[in-house]
């Protein structure tokens, strides 16, 4: 039986008619950019993630660069974030001209090790951008002690972690900004790209509702040069159907990790999540497990029609695009070695028991 990596056409179908009256709706009323859907999901985000204020962008990558424009960064600064993460997390420090600094990871989690920050702040360290890998916070209590001991912002990175807590406290409400990415296959996604700041202040609030429309503020008067990333009337109609669900798909996802831990411990090679005693929800975003044997093992998944991603398979570090920061490819061994180990295999919550008895039977038979 093959097994999708993930079947976004199964929501589609739970949710039709609801998602098909609210694109219509807009394109009924016609306000396609920033429309009343927009404030209306600002404001459900805003409570979702514990916060005052919510601002409504084209992406997650956007997100993060306008909340660093937000924060000051610009040519000279750095910006401390993980080795091992999604490309954007490091590209757009560098679109604003300033450098990235990256840290090596907890090997249990994939995020910062917040013990490694400390020995990374310069006088130009301006931000610390933790991630929340694959669907669990990273340690944010000695992150935020961290950046309150040195006067540094820290921006939460959330992309894979929407819904997700540490010790009861939800993702983005942490930081000085968090950042969340609706793109299709996450767990909360849009029908394309749209993405989300939470802040708690209002001069910030003000901040990035300007840069993301060009830096106006009234309009067609710019005291600064910002940026073309308003969110679409028609992703914000498809997230308001979809964000009532959103709790009960997390825990779908859950559910379905636990069988995963249960049939598959103890497996000679096969490393399997851990979740930390602060990580009060893990929406699992991703299933990630780790081998030495990952080339032998995605072949064979391959060969059995179960969909497997890797992410992510070279740490920054090693990227040819930041070969100028200097790093040596020895350095940061925690991220290296979960570049060649790691892969993700189907946990979306419309997988049938059934297809998962299938990827654990596939998975049993690979290893052993």
């Amino acid at each position: 039986m093959a097994v999708p990596l993930l079947d976004m056409s199964r929501q589609y179908a739970y949710l039709k008619n609801d998602m098909d009256k609210a694109v219509l709706n807009v394109l009924g009323h016609g306000r396609f950019i920033l429309g009343p859907e927009v404030g209306q999901l600002e404001e459900a985000m805003a409570k979702v993630c514990g916060v005052p204020h919510a601002i409504g962008v084209a992406s997650g990558t956007d997100a993060l660069l306008i909340a660093l424009r937000a924060c000051g960064v610009g040519p000279g600064d750095e910006v401390i974030t993980s080795n091992f993460s999604f490309f954007a997390s490091a590209g757009v420090v560098s679109r604003l001209g300033a450098r990235p600094v990256f840290v090596d990871i907890d090997p249990d989690t994939y995020n910062i090790d917040p013990k490694l920050i400390e020995k990374a702040i310069t006088p130009k360290t301006k931000v610390i951008m933790p991630v929340h890998l694959f669907g669990q916070l990273a340690d944010m209590d000695p992150i935020l002690e961290i950046a309150r001991k040195h006067g540094l912002k820290v921006i939460e990175d959330a992309a894979q972690a929407v819904g997700a807590e540490y010790k009861g406290r939800p993702a983005c409400s942490m930081g000085d900004f968090g950042c969340l990415s609706f793109y299709p296959t996450k767990n909360l996604g849009a029908g394309g790209d749209a993405g989300m700041i939470l802040c708690k202040t209002e001069e910030d609030y003000k901040t990035c509702k300007s840069l993301r429309a060009h830096g106006e503020n009234p309009k067609y008067f710019h005291r600064t040069v910002g940026y073309n990333s308003r969110l679409d009337s028609i992703q914000a109609a498809i997230l308001l159907v979809k964000l009532p669900y959103l709790r009960k798909w997390s825990e779908q996802r859950l559910a379905h990790a636990k069988i995963y831990n249960r049939e598959l411990a103890g497996i000679k090679g096969l490393r399997l999540p851990v979740i930390k005693d602060y990580s009060t929800f893990h929406i699992f975003n991703q299933y990630t497990l780790a081998s030495p044997r990952r080339k032998e093992i995605e072949a064979a998944l391959q060969k059995a029609g179960i969909g497997m991603m890797i992410y992510y398979p070279l740490p920054f570090h090693k990227q040819d695009c930041f070969a100028d920061l200097g790093y040596k490819p020895g350095d940061f061994p925690l991220s290296s070695q979960a570049a060649d180990e790691v892969f993700s295999i189907p946990i979306y919550p419309e997988m049938t028991a059934d297809e998962q008895n299938e990827v654990i039977a596939v998975l049993k038979r690979i290893v052993a």
